[in-house]
């Protein structure tokens, strides 16, 4: 072997590593490094939006399409179809909700190719007779798989009026449960004021604080109020003040009484108890005072005695009046002695019926 071999293998392996460095530095990123946001952006929500077109720097911005006429008016607007995945997106087009129905679309279903924005004109005709006030609906963007809502308001020209009620107050443990109705005819956001006054004194005072929602109007909602600390053992009153925009407000109030279920349920038996210890203690007494009841049929001490003293010992004649023994009767009847033959007998015995 020459000595020029190892040298000449030596740089074939050093051009061998410069080459895969190169190789290497030109490759460009494998595609599933944007590929899998592609794809998410296609397949789901993030792939295409639906918003209330705009122009300029802010496009597409506004959070809801807004629009204002008079009762017969016809009210235009755009909206936007965003499609950024690498598919042709088709949406289908429809109004929701009460200002939802007033809208026609210039077409019904949209085709919007890959990574393009498409705008769709909407007109949205006011009722002839619509009441005064705030309407409001949705427009509803739907590819089949999913849909996107754009809110919609209308404000009704005329004059407005603006009205809450609150209603079906009830308490429930330590909830407070109560109902909101709009009244009138303009959109409304309500504010609740709450305060609990028990029988000896204030055990919730909640100042006014708007209310997360917009109250459209013929619009009822039902909402509860947390009280994580009533009482345990009280009679409370609790009262709900709601106001809003436009000088809509009202009250109302509703009574609860909590009363632990075990001390109520020992006491109460204990209450039992000791009004039968009471009934039996009292009929213990009278049965006492009365004396044991006389056994049907039976006499009294009183009866026996005049049964006594009544009853004719000398019944049996034949004693006194046959034989010789009585022959001096009044001597029989005085208690002095009798004779008669060998035999002596005293009046007592006598009477007594014992001899004679």
């Amino acid at each position: 072997m020459s000595p020029s071999t190892p040298r000449l293998r030596r740089a074939l392996l050093d051009l061998t590593a410069v080459l895969a460095a190169l190789l290497c530095a030109l490759t460009p990123l494998p595609a599933a490094a944007d590929g899998p946001a592609d794809t998410a952006a296609a397949d789901g929500p993030a792939g295409w939006t639906a918003r209330p077109a705009g122009s300029g720097a802010d496009r597409d911005a506004r959070p809801y399409v807004y629009l204002e006429g008079t009762p017969g008016t016809a009210l235009h607007d755009r909206l936007a179809v965003t499609n950024s995945g690498r598919a042709p997106l088709t949406v289908r087009l429809r109004g929701d909700g009460r200002a939802g129905a007033w809208i026609g679309f210039a077409a019904d279903t949209v085709t919007v190719p890959a990574r393009t924005r498409a705008e769709v004109p909407l007109a949205l005709t006011v009722p002839p007779d619509a009441v005064p006030g705030d309407a409001s609906g949705e427009v509803v963007a739907d590819d089949g798989d999913e849909e996107v809502r754009v809110p919609v308001r209308v404000r009704i020209g005329g004059p407005t009026l603006a009205a809450l009620t609150v209603e079906d107050v009830g308490i429930s443990g330590g909830t407070i449960r109560y109902a909101l109705v709009n009244r009138g005819n303009a959109m409304l956001e309500p504010r609740l004021a709450v305060r609990a006054d028990g029988m000896f004194g204030t055990l919730l005072d909640r100042p006014e604080r708007p209310l997360p929602l917009e109250l459209a109007p013929g619009r009822r909602v039902e909402r509860t109020e947390p009280w994580p600390d009533a009482p345990a053992l009280d009679a409370v009153t609790v009262r709900l003040r709601v106001t809003a925009a436009g000088g809509a407000r009202d009250e109302a109030a509703a009574s609860a009484t909590y009363v632990p279920v075990a001390p109520a349920v020992g006491g109460g038996l204990l209450l039992l108890g000791g009004l039968a210890l009471l009934g039996s203690g009292a009929y213990r007494r009278r049965r006492t005072r009365r004396g044991d009841p006389e056994p049907p049929g039976a006499e009294s001490a009183d009866d026996r005695q005049s049964t006594t003293e009544t009853t004719p010992w000398v019944k049996a004649g034949s004693l006194v009046k046959a034989g010789p023994l009585v022959k001096a009767g009044p001597l029989a009847r005085k208690g002095s002695l009798v004779k008669a033959g060998s035999r002596a007998t005293t009046g007592p015995l006598a009477e007594t019926g014992a001899e004679s």
